[in-house]
């Protein structure tokens, strides 16, 4: 059974630089063509195409890129089946059997969503195989989806005119994905999302974590110089990393500060390991940025 999700973007942190992104994607949607938002982990990528997903006001299904798929996978397939036996003796002396067995065709994701007018997002798309993904080429250009004669109905659907796809993708350089076929991108609307930027990254970890904003901003300068410092920010946002420490530091009651041996082993914990220089070299760059970092400020109860 296909669940579909009834969004809500209430706890969604808005700020200029995000505003400026999701205008961008309502432009091409509300036009009818489907986007793609691309870039490296912890962007906040899937959290905008649920988002967005919401601002079109239409339900919303969420289906995850996998190497193991089929094109089954998003169009549907057949599960399970209908027995049907009737036994006439209205006769005594003779004995009336009719059994009928008849497969049941369920609507995967895309089928849904193509028939019913919904959202979907297909999160790191990139991770299913290019073939599985060439069903979708007739659906974006056409908007009319093939099924298979195993499905028992028409032929094809005409895609809903309300129907959206959002894509999401990390780069190809990431373990498990493959590179997508050009025809599908060249029907595709692609928005390379950024790290980012201080302010949005601030305010992200005030409104998650309830950290008071001084200590949001001392560990985003921290974390941001330390992975500049380490060459570690160009394949993957430190956000997560932000929104680790200081939802720790929140919870502990622990002060945000380089004076605080707590702080200091929750960032050398989270950060470290985030680092593919060697570790003697990414600890003597942590502590330099600590002797940067203002003293520690109490957390109120």
């Amino acid at each position: 059974m296909t669940t579909v999700l009834q969004v809500n973007s209430q706890n969604f942190v808005d700020t200029p630089a995000i505003h400026s992104l999701t205008q961008r994607a309502l432009r091409y949607l509300h036009a009818g063509f489907s986007v793609h938002l691309r870039g490296p982990a912890g962007t906040g990528k899937t959290t905008l195409a649920i988002h967005l997903g919401n601002l079109l006001e239409r339900p919303l299904l969420l289906m995850f890129g996998d190497d193991e798929y089929t094109s089954a996978d998003l169009i549907g397939n057949q599960k399970g089946y209908n027995r049907k036996k009737v036994v006439d003796n209205f006769i005594h002396t003779v004995v009336k059997l009719e059994d009928e067995f008849r497969q049941s065709w369920v609507d995967a994701r895309l089928t849904t969503a193509c028939r019913e007018g919904f959202t979907l997002v297909y999160d790191e798309f990139n991770r299913s195989r290019p073939e599985v993904n060439n069903v979708l080429l007739s659906v974006l250009e056409e908007r009319l989806l093939v099924l298979p004669a195993a499905s028992q109905q028409q032929e094809y659907i005409r895609a809903h005119p309300q129907f959206r796809v959002i894509f999401t993708s990390n780069p190809e350089e990431y373990c498990g994905v493959h590179e997508a076929q050009d025809a599908l991108m060249d029907r595709l609307i692609t928005i390379d999302i950024p790290e980012p930027d201080e302010q949005t990254q601030e305010e992200i970890v005030v409104q998650k974590s309830g950290l008071a904003r001084a200590d949001a901003a001392t560990i985003v300068r921290l974390i941001r110089n330390y992975r500049e410092r380490t060459q570690s920010h160009e394949k993957s946002s430190g956000l997560r990393a932000c929104l680790i420490v200081a939802k720790v530091c929140q919870n502990n009651n622990i002060p945000v500060g380089a004076t605080n041996p707590d702080f200091r082993d929750i960032c050398m914990d989270v950060l470290l390991s985030r680092s593919k220089i060697p570790q003697n070299e990414t600890i003597s760059i942590l502590k330099e940025l600590f002797q940067e970092v203002p003293p520690a400020r109490k957390i109120s109860a």
